[in-house]
């Protein structure tokens, strides 16, 4: 005689996107870190290797003709204005010009890309001494919300899109390596808002098909859930509430719960914390607010209270981060 599992069954979602309204929000509250960037030239009979990260990487092909292949699994090709978004933990290789179409033994050289880069300077990695067959962009980040809400930590396989000149992207990367080199005041501001042009371009395309938007966005996938924390993620200092959310959500408690749980690993008002903790280093490296203000504009009606929460979240007491912060502008 069997017996009945325990485990439930997983929340029924309907397959929608979130209303323009909602990715609005999301998109302009999403925070993108660069934490590597590089140039990779890649010649024929060669193949550049890069390990598994625990970080996901972009990576655009400038010009040539070639092939990326992840470790036991498929390969694509590469052309110019290909877009691929890596998925973290993922070793994969360039192959370079016609003999990555030939399927002949290929000399290899590896990318050991230092994650975060030193001192922010654009790496340059080259695997064979004669003209590059293809010359890609590749790089590492960071696009999430609160602490470590990641967008793309559902995503399974690579997402490729291929994209044309007139789309532009190749000129906004080429800007930011630019900047990463020159090391001017701003770039890292600079190198991320570039970075996020590029996940918008990719979000425009993937609304065409349902099924390509939660295949690549699992994290949205759910209209009513994404609803309530557009909500979270557009004032984090709002009064919200479990019961308040669902409500917003036009969810049940225990509904609103569940299913926030199954979209992003762990409880709302955690989630809700984590965001108001990344919005609260934000202000205070801005060096505006006094931190009785910055406490009650995350929700905080207690400066002990703030600080006991901002310690947890990132190691250090309110007042010593700005402190850091301020030096770190300096140098």
């Amino acid at each position: 005689m069997s017996q009945k599992s325990n485990r439930r069954p997983e929340p029924v979602v309907k397959r929608s996107v979130p209303t323009k309204a909602d990715l609005e929000s999301l998109v302009t509250s999403m925070e993108v870190e660069v934490a590597a960037l590089t140039e990779c030239f890649v010649g024929s009979g060669w193949k550049l290797s890069f390990p598994a990260a625990k970080l996901p990487a972009i990576h655009y092909a400038l010009s040539g003709c070639g092939r990326m292949t992840v470790v036991r699994s498929h390969s694509f090709a590469l052309r110019p204005h290909t877009l691929v978004i890596m998925p973290p933990g993922r070793a994969f290789h360039i192959e370079g010009g016609e003999a990555a179409e030939s399927g002949g033994v290929l000399k290899s050289r590896e990318a050991r890309v230092l994650l975060p880069s030193p001192d922010d300077k654009v790496q340059t990695f080259r695997a064979g001494d004669d003209a590059p067959q293809v010359s890609v962009i590749c790089g590492y980040f960071r696009a999430s919300y609160g602490l470590s809400i990641d967008i793309f930590s559902t995503l399974r396989s690579p997402i490729v899109e291929q994209f044309e000149d007139l789309d532009h992207l190749a000129s906004h990367l080429k800007i930011a390596l630019t900047e990463l080199s020159a090391r001017r005041v701003g770039m890292k501001a600079v190198t991320a808002s570039i970075l996020k042009q590029v996940f918008v371009a990719l979000l425009r395309r993937s609304l065409a098909s349902i099924e390509t938007w939660t295949d690549r966005f699992a994290i949205f996938a759910d209209p009513q859930i994404a609803r309530a924390f557009a909500d979270m993620v557009e004032v984090p200092g709002g009064q919200h509430s479990v019961q308040s959310l669902a409500k917003a959500a036009g969810l049940s408690r225990s509904a609103f719960m569940q299913r926030f749980q199954h979209a992003f690993g762990q409880p709302p008002m955690l989630a809700l914390r984590e965001i108001r903790m990344r919005h609260a280093a934000k202000l205070l490296e801005t060096q505006a607010l006094t931190i009785d203000q910055v406490a009650r504009a995350v929700g905080f009606n207690s400066r002990s209270s703030f600080s006991r929460a901002f310690r947890r979240a990132h190691g250090f007491d309110p007042k010593t981060y700005r402190a850091t912060a301020g030096a770190s502008k300096e140098e």
